[in-house]
Protein backbone atom coordinates (compact mmCIF):
# COMPACT_ATOMS: atom_id res chain seq x y z
CA UNK A 1 0.00 0.00 0.00
CA UNK A 2 1.51 3.45 -1.20
CA UNK A 3 -0.44 5.26 1.66
CA UNK A 4 2.21 6.05 4.72
CA UNK A 5 0.40 4.47 7.74
CA UNK A 6 0.40 7.57 10.27
CA UNK A 7 -2.36 9.11 12.17
CA UNK A 8 -2.27 12.34 9.85
CA UNK A 9 -2.53 10.42 6.60
CA UNK A 10 -5.56 8.31 7.43
CA UNK A 11 -7.48 11.17 9.20
CA UNK A 12 -10.82 11.75 7.56
CA UNK A 13 -14.26 13.51 8.32
CA UNK A 14 -17.98 12.51 7.10
CA UNK A 15 -20.75 14.24 8.16
CA UNK A 16 -24.03 12.61 9.44
CA UNK A 17 -27.54 13.53 10.69
CA UNK A 18 -28.08 17.46 11.75
CA UNK A 19 -24.64 18.42 9.94
CA UNK A 20 -22.58 16.37 12.95
CA UNK A 21 -19.01 15.78 11.79
CA UNK A 22 -17.69 12.37 13.15
CA UNK A 23 -13.99 11.66 12.74
CA UNK A 24 -12.37 8.40 11.79
CA UNK A 25 -9.12 7.31 10.31
CA UNK A 26 -9.24 4.71 7.17
CA UNK A 27 -6.68 2.04 5.80
CA UNK A 28 -6.75 -0.69 3.51
CA UNK A 29 -9.13 -1.97 0.94
CA UNK A 30 -11.42 -5.03 1.25
CA UNK A 31 -14.28 -6.08 3.47
CA UNK A 32 -15.22 -3.35 5.61
CA UNK A 33 -14.02 -3.63 9.55
CA UNK A 34 -14.96 -0.97 12.13
CA UNK A 35 -12.98 -0.87 15.31
CA UNK A 36 -15.29 1.09 18.15
CA UNK A 37 -13.14 2.59 20.86
CA UNK A 38 -13.57 2.25 24.51
CA UNK A 39 -14.84 5.23 26.98
CA UNK A 40 -11.70 6.31 28.61
CA UNK A 41 -11.05 9.96 28.48
CA UNK A 42 -8.92 10.82 26.30
CA UNK A 43 -9.76 7.77 23.83
CA UNK A 44 -9.95 7.65 20.45
CA UNK A 45 -10.25 5.26 17.52
CA UNK A 46 -6.68 5.81 16.42
CA UNK A 47 -5.13 5.75 20.14
CA UNK A 48 -6.97 2.43 20.51
CA UNK A 49 -6.26 0.39 17.80
CA UNK A 50 -2.89 2.05 15.88
CA UNK A 51 -0.98 -0.98 16.80
CA UNK A 52 -3.61 -3.08 14.84
CA UNK A 53 -4.72 -1.35 11.72
CA UNK A 54 -2.17 -2.14 9.95
CA UNK A 55 -1.40 -5.42 9.84
CA UNK A 56 -5.52 -5.90 9.65
CA UNK A 57 -5.30 -4.04 6.34
CA UNK A 58 -2.46 -5.13 4.75
CA UNK A 59 -4.49 -8.72 4.87
CA UNK A 60 -7.02 -7.97 3.51
CA UNK A 61 -9.91 -5.49 4.88
CA UNK A 62 -10.70 -1.95 4.65
CA UNK A 63 -10.11 -0.69 8.30
CA UNK A 64 -12.04 2.42 9.27
CA UNK A 65 -11.31 3.86 13.40
CA UNK A 66 -14.25 5.88 14.29
CA UNK A 67 -13.83 8.48 16.99
CA UNK A 68 -17.46 8.36 18.58
CA UNK A 69 -19.36 11.17 19.11
CA UNK A 70 -18.02 13.61 21.93
CA UNK A 71 -14.62 12.02 21.51
CA UNK A 72 -11.37 13.29 20.33
CA UNK A 73 -11.80 14.74 16.93
CA UNK A 74 -15.19 14.18 16.79
CA UNK A 75 -17.70 17.20 17.36
CA UNK A 76 -18.65 17.94 21.28
CA UNK A 77 -21.89 16.56 22.10
CA UNK A 78 -23.95 16.63 25.18
CA UNK A 79 -27.06 14.56 24.83
CA UNK A 80 -29.59 12.40 27.40
CA UNK A 81 -29.72 9.64 25.27
CA UNK A 82 -28.00 6.14 26.65
CA UNK A 83 -24.54 6.76 24.81
CA UNK A 84 -24.65 2.77 23.99
CA UNK A 85 -27.79 3.68 21.60
CA UNK A 86 -26.41 7.45 20.20
CA UNK A 87 -23.03 5.71 19.25
CA UNK A 88 -24.48 2.64 17.16
CA UNK A 89 -27.04 4.75 15.53
CA UNK A 90 -23.77 6.79 14.52
CA UNK A 91 -21.71 3.79 13.22
CA UNK A 92 -24.52 3.14 10.95
CA UNK A 93 -25.06 6.89 10.04
CA UNK A 94 -21.04 6.92 9.15
CA UNK A 95 -21.84 3.44 7.09
CA UNK A 96 -24.46 5.23 5.01
CA UNK A 97 -22.72 8.44 4.64
CA UNK A 98 -19.21 6.55 3.23
CA UNK A 99 -22.21 4.38 1.01
CA UNK A 100 -21.27 1.11 3.07
CA UNK A 101 -24.04 -1.19 3.35
CA UNK A 102 -22.72 -3.93 5.35
CA UNK A 103 -19.76 -4.95 7.82
CA UNK A 104 -18.17 -6.54 10.30
CA UNK A 105 -17.38 -4.98 13.78
CA UNK A 106 -14.78 -4.88 16.63
CA UNK A 107 -15.66 -3.27 19.93
CA UNK A 108 -13.77 -2.54 22.89
CA UNK A 109 -15.60 -1.82 26.07
CA UNK A 110 -17.72 0.90 25.21
CA UNK A 111 -17.12 0.10 21.78
CA UNK A 112 -18.21 -3.39 22.48
CA UNK A 113 -21.35 -1.78 24.12
CA UNK A 114 -22.48 -0.05 20.78
CA UNK A 115 -21.47 -3.05 18.88
CA UNK A 116 -24.08 -5.21 21.07
CA UNK A 117 -26.80 -2.65 20.33
CA UNK A 118 -25.97 -2.60 16.53
CA UNK A 119 -26.42 -6.29 16.22
CA UNK A 120 -29.68 -5.84 17.61
CA UNK A 121 -30.85 -3.00 15.84
CA UNK A 122 -29.15 -3.11 12.50
CA UNK A 123 -28.77 -6.71 11.98
CA UNK A 124 -29.00 -6.76 8.23
CA UNK A 125 -25.87 -4.24 8.31
CA UNK A 126 -24.04 -6.58 10.45
CA UNK A 127 -21.24 -9.53 9.10
CA UNK A 128 -19.08 -10.41 11.71
CA UNK A 129 -19.09 -9.37 15.62
CA UNK A 130 -16.10 -8.93 17.50
CA UNK A 131 -16.30 -8.21 21.44
CA UNK A 132 -13.86 -7.42 23.85
CA UNK A 133 -15.16 -6.67 27.36
CA UNK A 134 -18.11 -5.08 26.64
CA UNK A 135 -19.05 -4.04 30.25
CA UNK A 136 -22.41 -2.28 31.41
CA UNK A 137 -24.99 -4.65 29.55
CA UNK A 138 -25.24 -7.93 31.13
CA UNK A 139 -25.85 -6.49 35.18
CA UNK A 140 -24.27 -7.70 38.12
CA UNK A 141 -20.98 -10.04 38.61
CA UNK A 142 -20.49 -12.71 40.31
CA UNK A 143 -16.95 -12.31 41.17
CA UNK A 144 -15.98 -8.51 41.36
CA UNK A 145 -19.09 -5.72 43.25
CA UNK A 146 -19.99 -2.74 40.43
CA UNK A 147 -18.80 -0.92 39.39
CA UNK A 148 -15.53 -2.15 39.12
CA UNK A 149 -12.45 -0.68 40.38
CA UNK A 150 -11.32 0.25 36.64
CA UNK A 151 -14.60 1.68 35.98
CA UNK A 152 -14.82 4.12 39.43
CA UNK A 153 -11.64 5.29 38.20
CA UNK A 154 -12.74 6.18 34.73
CA UNK A 155 -15.13 8.09 36.19
CA UNK A 156 -13.79 9.60 39.05
CA UNK A 157 -11.16 10.62 36.22
CA UNK A 158 -14.12 12.32 33.94
CA UNK A 159 -15.15 14.52 37.07
CA UNK A 160 -11.14 15.02 38.57
CA UNK A 161 -8.83 15.10 35.46
CA UNK A 162 -5.30 14.82 36.35
CA UNK A 163 -1.86 13.40 34.51
CA UNK A 164 -1.77 11.23 37.84
CA UNK A 165 -5.12 10.02 37.99
CA UNK A 166 -4.56 9.40 34.11
CA UNK A 167 -1.50 7.11 35.02
CA UNK A 168 -3.52 4.95 37.15
CA UNK A 169 -6.27 4.69 34.91
CA UNK A 170 -3.83 2.89 32.19
CA UNK A 171 -2.31 0.97 34.79
CA UNK A 172 -5.71 -0.22 35.80
CA UNK A 173 -5.85 -1.46 31.82
CA UNK A 174 -2.62 -3.26 32.01
CA UNK A 175 -2.07 -6.33 33.26
CA UNK A 176 1.50 -6.03 32.32
CA UNK A 177 3.16 -2.52 34.00
CA UNK A 178 6.21 -2.89 31.71
CA UNK A 179 4.03 -1.47 29.20
CA UNK A 180 3.08 1.85 30.95
CA UNK A 181 5.22 3.99 29.62
CA UNK A 182 5.31 8.05 29.78
CA UNK A 183 5.16 7.75 26.04
CA UNK A 184 1.45 6.71 26.42
CA UNK A 185 0.62 8.04 29.47
CA UNK A 186 1.38 11.41 28.14
CA UNK A 187 -0.15 10.84 24.98
CA UNK A 188 -3.41 10.12 26.55
CA UNK A 189 -3.36 12.60 29.27
CA UNK A 190 -3.00 15.47 26.23
CA UNK A 191 -6.14 14.41 24.08
CA UNK A 192 -7.83 14.36 27.34
CA UNK A 193 -7.29 17.85 28.03
CA UNK A 194 -7.20 19.09 24.25
CA UNK A 195 -10.03 21.58 23.64
CA UNK A 196 -10.19 22.89 27.34
CA UNK A 197 -11.18 19.83 28.00
CA UNK A 198 -14.59 19.96 26.46
CA UNK A 199 -15.58 16.93 25.29
CA UNK A 200 -14.61 15.87 29.59
CA UNK A 201 -17.30 18.56 30.63
CA UNK A 202 -19.77 17.38 28.07
CA UNK A 203 -19.81 13.72 29.19
CA UNK A 204 -20.00 14.78 32.91
CA UNK A 205 -23.31 16.95 32.34
CA UNK A 206 -24.21 14.14 28.97
CA UNK A 207 -24.12 11.26 32.39
CA UNK A 208 -26.05 13.47 34.60
CA UNK A 209 -28.97 14.41 31.88
CA UNK A 210 -29.31 10.76 30.67
CA UNK A 211 -30.37 7.03 32.26
CA UNK A 212 -27.83 4.86 34.16
CA UNK A 213 -24.87 3.70 31.81
CA UNK A 214 -25.47 0.20 33.67
CA UNK A 215 -28.15 -1.64 32.66
CA UNK A 216 -28.65 -5.54 31.89
CA UNK A 217 -29.90 -6.72 28.46
CA UNK A 218 -29.04 -10.22 28.87
CA UNK A 219 -32.45 -11.42 27.84
CA UNK A 220 -31.82 -10.10 24.21
CA UNK A 221 -28.60 -11.68 24.03
CA UNK A 222 -29.60 -14.54 22.56
CA UNK A 223 -30.89 -12.07 19.65
CA UNK A 224 -27.93 -11.72 18.34
CA UNK A 225 -26.86 -14.04 14.85
CA UNK A 226 -23.39 -12.82 13.86
CA UNK A 227 -21.25 -15.28 14.10
CA UNK A 228 -19.30 -13.99 17.09
CA UNK A 229 -15.57 -13.91 18.59
CA UNK A 230 -15.80 -13.21 22.50
CA UNK A 231 -12.03 -11.74 23.41
CA UNK A 232 -11.14 -11.09 26.75
CA UNK A 233 -8.21 -10.58 28.93
CA UNK A 234 -8.59 -13.14 32.15
CA UNK A 235 -7.23 -10.35 34.35
CA UNK A 236 -9.55 -7.62 33.07
CA UNK A 237 -10.28 -5.38 36.17
CA UNK A 238 -13.00 -3.35 34.22
CA UNK A 239 -15.41 -5.92 32.92
CA UNK A 240 -15.02 -9.34 34.99
CA UNK A 241 -14.22 -12.91 33.05
CA UNK A 242 -17.30 -14.16 34.32
CA UNK A 243 -19.63 -11.97 31.23
CA UNK A 244 -17.51 -13.57 28.73
CA UNK A 245 -18.90 -16.93 29.58
CA UNK A 246 -22.17 -14.99 29.89
CA UNK A 247 -21.53 -14.43 26.56
CA UNK A 248 -20.66 -17.26 24.93
CA UNK A 249 -23.75 -18.97 26.52
CA UNK A 250 -26.05 -16.32 25.18
CA UNK A 251 -24.96 -15.23 21.60
CA UNK A 252 -25.76 -18.40 19.50
CA UNK A 253 -22.69 -18.86 17.11
CA UNK A 254 -19.87 -17.63 19.37
CA UNK A 255 -16.57 -18.47 20.60
CA UNK A 256 -14.21 -17.23 22.93
CA UNK A 257 -10.38 -16.35 23.58
CA UNK A 258 -8.93 -15.67 26.97
CA UNK A 259 -5.63 -14.52 27.17
CA UNK A 260 -4.11 -15.25 30.49
CA UNK A 261 -1.66 -12.51 31.80
CA UNK A 262 -3.97 -10.01 30.24
CA UNK A 263 -6.02 -6.83 31.13
CA UNK A 264 -8.49 -4.54 28.85
CA UNK A 265 -6.40 -3.90 26.57
CA UNK A 266 -5.96 -7.10 24.22
CA UNK A 267 -5.55 -5.44 21.28
CA UNK A 268 -2.00 -4.13 23.24
CA UNK A 269 -0.73 -6.58 25.54
CA UNK A 270 -0.90 -9.59 23.09
CA UNK A 271 -1.10 -7.14 20.11
CA UNK A 272 0.41 -10.39 17.53
CA UNK A 273 -1.90 -13.01 19.03
CA UNK A 274 -4.65 -11.06 18.58
CA UNK A 275 -4.06 -9.32 15.16
CA UNK A 276 -3.66 -12.61 13.79
CA UNK A 277 -6.79 -14.16 16.00
CA UNK A 278 -8.89 -11.36 14.23
CA UNK A 279 -7.72 -11.59 10.57
CA UNK A 280 -8.40 -15.29 10.77
CA UNK A 281 -12.08 -15.24 12.09
CA UNK A 282 -12.90 -12.88 9.32
CA UNK A 283 -11.27 -14.65 6.86
CA UNK A 284 -13.38 -18.07 7.64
Amino acid sequence: MALQLTEESTSRYATISNGYKIHYNEYGEGPVLFMLHGGGPGAGGWSNFKGNIGYIAEHGFRVILPDFPGFNKSDPLVTDEPRRMLNARAIKELMDALGIEKASLLGNSMGGQASIVFALEYPERLDKLILMGPGGVLGSSLFNPMPTEGTKALFSLFKNPSYEGMKNLISLFLYDQSLLTEEIVKERYEAMMANDALHLKNFVKSQELAPPIFTDISTRIKEIKAKTLIIWGRDDRFVSLDHALKFLWEIPDSRLHIFARCGHWAQLEARDEFNRLVVDFLKH
